[in-house]
């Protein structure tokens, strides 16, 4: 069997006997965990969807549904999938609008990866005959890959089913 060059001991919500813990209500960049980028010479595009998003409506507490969608380019940081996962659960009962949902996820994932690039976009499934889609990105502008990585970007949104095998 061989193994992953992937720096993995110091990750604890893998491997850990199935004692997963879930925090149902209440969101936190504690909750994601990242592992050593073995490519940082290379901008590449990484997009995690999660087609199961759930959230309370803070007016009415009805639960609002959604697919977020996570695209980054990450620089020296990953972020760990399960981690991802867990993070999107703590917000089954947060109650909050779908703007500051889809811009706190933003400054999480920022504060987490410290990637080149990263959009976070919410589209949330439509309630009382209305779609609201959000859309909050951020650049590592300060980075001498800023050109490149604004290029690979661009050409990453013109891509036609990129969510799509």
């Amino acid at each position: 069997m061989s193994k992953s060059q992937d720096k993995t001991q110091h990750l604890q919500t893998l491997g850990q006997g199935g004692a997963t813990k879930y925090q149902m209500d209440s969101p936190s960049a504690d909750i994601l965990e990242v592992f050593p980028n073995n490519y940082i010479g290379r901008p590449y595009v990484v997009s995690i969807s999660f087609p199961e998003y759930t959230s309370l409506c803070p007016m009415t507490g009805q639960p609002d549904f959604g697919t977020i969608v996570m695209e980054y380019i990450p620089d020296e940081k990953i972020v760990e999938s399960k981690s991802f996962k867990l993070y999107m659960f703590a917000y089954r009962n947060h109650q909050s609008f779908m703007e500051t949902l889809t811009n706190t996820m933003l400054d999480d994932f920022v504060g987490a990866l410290d990637p080149l690039w990263c959009r976070v976009k919410g589209l949330f499934a439509p309630r009382g005959a209305t779609d609201l889609h959000v859309f909050a990105e951020h650049f590592k502008t300060d980075s001498p890959k800023y050109q490149q990585v604004k290029e690979l970007v661009s050409e990453w949104k013109q891509e036609a089913n990129r969510h799509s095998s």
